[in-house]
């Protein structure tokens, strides 16, 4: 089982440094960062792919599909409302951006009237819900690297946004949390 687990994470970092080939040559974009972060979710995510159905009705299998139930609606909802609210456009210029990340209207409708990242948002609780089907120290460690590098992600993406939004970004992060609705 060890053999294919290490076969899919480099089909996986072969994948995810393939999207991420523009940013990786350039450690000021959110991309270098979230290539990072994407890199130790999958490692989690292949640590505990054993466990994913153990002990359906465990506490921490509870807590695991509570937080994997949360992540999908703020992915689906946040990509839904970049593709009609922020009027993505090819024309942008920014090689970190992917297709729907090229937006030109700022987006502070539905869950980004709460929360500036809903897509990383969805992405910790990912994390953390993988880490809690079966918690160890070396899960414990991933999932906070993650973390780590997915707040790096949104702090450098905030940058670029005032620099695109200019003032109006500013205010909205003003009016809004970063990844968690009134806390965080």
């Amino acid at each position: 089982m060890l053999q294919i687990k290490a076969i899919l994470f480099i089909i996986a970092l072969a994948g995810i440094t393939w999207i991420s080939r523009s940013s990786l040559r350039d450690f000021r974009s959110h991309g270098f960062y979230r290539f990072f972060a994407w890199i130790a979710i999958t490692a989690l995510i292949l640590l505990n792919i054993n466990y994913w159905f153990y002990e359906p009705f465990c506490l921490y299998q509870i807590i695991s599909w509570i937080l994997l139930i949360i992540s999908l609606p703020l992915v689906i909802r946040g990509v839904q409302l970049l593709r009609k609210a922020g009027k993505p456009d090819e024309g942008r210029i920014d090689p970190a951006l992917v297709g729907f990340e090229k937006t030109t209207q700022l987006v502070t409708e539905g869950i980004y009237r709460y929360i500036r990242h809903p897509l990383y948002s969805s992405l910790l609780f990912l994390a953390w819900g993988v880490f809690f089907k079966c918690p160890s120290w070396t899960g414990g460690c991933l999932a906070v690297i993650a973390t780590f590098f997915l707040t790096m992600t949104a702090k450098v993406e905030e940058n670029e946004n005032i620099k695109f939004f200019g003032d109006s970004y500013r205010h909205y992060m003003m009016q809004s949390k970063m990844f968690i609705p009134f806390l965080f």
